[in-house]
C-alpha cells in the first residue's frame, strides 16, 4: 500500500474569511441578484484613463516578455519620483523594487529578512496576510493588543514591553498607516519614534503604507522620512484603484538589495509586464486628478456610514482617519462575527467582513465594512442593514 501524502505543517494557516464572504456573495448574487459587497477591501472603479490608455498602448507596442526581476526602470523612476514629490525624501529608482503586488513583496521580504523562529511583531487587530504569512515561513508572530487608548496603533513602550517579556528585541515590526481594518493614522511622531526606537535596536521596521494617498484630513508620514533602515511597502492597489493589476513596490535599505533581488528572480521571474508598462501613467498629474476625486466620494461615504451607524446603535468603531473601512463592534448582537455575517447576508444580500480575519482575540464580536463603492448602494445596504439590526440578527 502507497504511504499517504499529507499537506506540509506550514500551510495550516487561517483562512482569509473575506474571500469565503466573497464566494458566498457570488452564489446570493446567481440566485438573488441583491447583493451590495461592503467586505471587498478595494475600490469599486477602474484605473484611471490614462493608465487605461498607456496598457492599449503597451499592448499593441511592446513584447511584454520578462523583464528585470526588480522591475522595468521607467516605472522605478516613476515610483521613487512620487515619494519625493509626496513625502519629501530624497529616493532614486535604485531605492525601488516593484513587486507582484505588495502580498507578493511582503512574501518575498519575509524571506530575505527574517529566519524560521524569528519574532514579528504586529498590531491587533490588524491585517490577517502578514500574520498567516510569517506564520507559514516559520517565523514567530506576536501580536500586541492596540485599543482606542492608542488608535489601534502599536507605540515604543508596547514595544519596550514586548522586549522585556522576550527577553531580546524583536527581528521585526510590521506597522500599517492608514491600517487595515481600523483605518487609523500613526501619528507622525510617534511613526518617527517607532522608526528610531527599532534602528537602535536591530528591528526591522516594515512599514506598509499602501493606503496613502486615502486619508480624511489626518497627517500622513512615511517612515523613510526618519530611518532609511526601514522597509516601506506601497501598490498601486489601493489610491491608485488598481487591485488586479498586481504592481505592488518596496523602498529597501541596501542591505536587503541584493537578497531580494536573487529571491524574486526564483520566486516570480518578475513582475507583470503589461502591468509594469501601464503603472508608469499612474503616476501622472492627469492620473491623480481622476484619483484624487474618488478619495472626496470615499469622504462623502465615510461620513454617511459613520452617522447613519451611529443612529442603529453601532457606534463603538476605530476613528476611519484614512484607507475605506469601518471597523466596528457589534459584540450587542453577536459573538460569532462569522456566522452573523452569514446570516446578514442570508436575510439582506449586504456582504460584510467578519471580524475573526482581524482579530484572534476578539474578532467574533467586530466587522468590517467597506465604504470604497458607490454612495447610493452604500446608503441601500444601510437601510437593508438598520432593518434588521432593529429585528435583532442571531449568530
Amino acid at each position: 500500500m502507497a504511504v499517504p501524502r499529507i499537506p506540509s505543517r506550514r500551510s495550516a494557516v487561517e483562512p482569509f474569511h473575506v474571500m469565503t464572504v466573497l464566494a458566498a456573495a457570488a452564489r446570493r448574487q446567481e440566485t438573488h441578484g441583491d447583493v451590495i459587497m461592503l467586505c471587498a477591501g478595494q475600490p469599486s472603479t477602474p484605473a484611471p484613463g490614462p493608465v487605461l490608455a498607456a496598457a492599449h498602448h503597451a499592448l499593441d507596442t511592446e513584447i511584454l516578455g520578462y523583464t528585470e526581476a526588480l522591475g522595468i526602470r521607467p516605472l522605478r523612476e516613476a515610483i521613487a519620483g512620487y515619494h519625493r514629490r509626496r513625502d519629501g525624501i530624497a529616493v532614486t529608482g535604485d531605492d525601488v523594487v516593484v513587486t507582484t503586488g505588495s502580498s507578493g513583496g511582503f512574501t518575498v521580504l519575509f524571506l530575505a529578512a527574517f529566519d524560521a523562529g524569528d519574532t514579528v511583531v504586529m498590531a491587533r487587530p490588524g491585517y490577517p496576510a502578514y500574520r498567516n504569512t510569517l506564520q507559514a515561513l516559520g517565523c514567530r508572530v506576536h501580536e500586541i493588543d492596540c485599543g482606542a487608548d492608542t488608535r489601534y496603533q502599536p507605540t515604543v513602550a508596547q514595544l519596550e514591553e514586548v522586549t522585556a517579556t522576550l527577553g531580546h528585541a524583536p527581528a521585526g515590526l510590521i506597522v500599517a498607516s492608514p491600517a487595515n481594518p481600523t483605518g487609523t493614522i500613526i501619528d507622525a511622531d510617534e511613526l518617527a519614534a517607532l522608526a528610531r526606537w527599532c534602528e537602535e535596536h536591530g528591528t526591522l521596521l516594515v512599514s506598509d503604507e499602501i493606503y496613502h494617498g486615502v486619508t480624511y484630513g489626518r497627517e500622513c508620514a512615511s517612515a523613510w522620512q526618519t530611518s532609511r533602515e526601514a522597509v516601506v511597502m506601497g501598490s498601486v492597489s489601493k489610491y491608485f484603484s488598481m487591485t488586479g493589476w498586481r504592481i505592488g513596490w518596496m523602498l529597501l535599505p541596501e542591505y536587503l538589495r541584493d537578497p531580494v533581488d536573487r529571491l524574486s528572480g526564483n520566486l516570480t521571474i518578475c513582475p507583470p509586464a503589461d502591468a509594469q508598462f501601464a503603472a508608469v501613467a499612474a503616476f501622472t498629474d492627469e492620473s491623480a486628478a481622476e484619483l484624487d476625486a474618488h478619495v472626496e466620494r470615499y469622504a462623502r461615504n465615510r461620513e454617511l456610514m459613520v452617522r447613519r451607524l451611529a443612529e442603529m446603535g453601532v457606534a463603538d468603531i476605530a476613528p476611519p482617519d484614512g484607507a475605506f473601512y469601518v471597523y466596528a463592534d457589534v459584540g450587542r448582537w453577536t459573538d460569532d462575527s462569522v456566522a452573523w455575517c452569514a446570516e446578514v447576508l442570508q436575510r439582506t444580500g449586504v456582504a460584510l467582513t467578519p471580524g475573526v480575519d482581524f482579530d484572534t482575540a476578539r474578532g467574533r464580536q467586530t466587522v468590517r465594512l467597506s465604504f470604497a463603492g458607490d454612495t447610493a448602494q452604500i446608503a441601500e445596504a444601510l437601510d437593508r442593514l438598520e432593518a434588521v439590526l432593529a429585528d435583532g440578527v442571531a449568530g
